[in-house]
């Protein structure tokens, strides 16, 4: 018990603060963390708008989307079956490789003999199939 002349907290009141702080702490690390997943979603999404951007712009120049096996480094280094390539490439003139998806992994590319394509990223888990965040975005899935 406290005296008019002690001053300082209790053990008691110590940790009531500390685990009113984690409480806190815990739903704005959730919120965070979801947000920042979310971006990674969101910035995997975008980028496949923009790279069927530059699909359709190789498709203008080329009269077809480049084969599978050519994949999507066409859109970066020439390809000798279009006669009309952009020197700079379709990815704008600085980019030397083909970007990665919001979760650090490569871009998947198939094409249905340049008439269809499809881009595929394989989610957080870098596997086929999964849920949530690991589960894979197609672009023919994008609003």
């Amino acid at each position: 018990m406290k005296t008019m002349n002690e001053k300082g907290f209790t053990l008691t009141e110590l940790l009531i603060v500390i685990a009113i702080i984690g409480i806190i702490g815990t739903f704005v690390g959730s919120n965070i963390i979801g947000n920042f997943n979310k971006a990674k979603v969101d910035s995997t999404k975008i980028q496949m708008r923009n790279i069927g951007n530059a699909l359709k712009d190789y498709y203008r120049d080329c009269g077809r989307f480049p084969l599978t096996n050519q994949g999507l480094e066409a859109l970066i280094q020439p390809q000798s079956d279009c006669k009309n390539y952009n020197p700079s490439g379709y990815l704008g003139e600085n980019l030397k490789k083909v970007p990665e998806d919001g979760f650090g992994g490569p871009f998947m590319y198939s094409s249905d003999n340049g008439v269809k394509y499809e881009i595929r990223s394989l989610g957080q888990d870098k596997q086929e199939g999964g849920d949530g965040l690991a589960k894979d975005i197609s672009s023919n899935d994008l609003d």
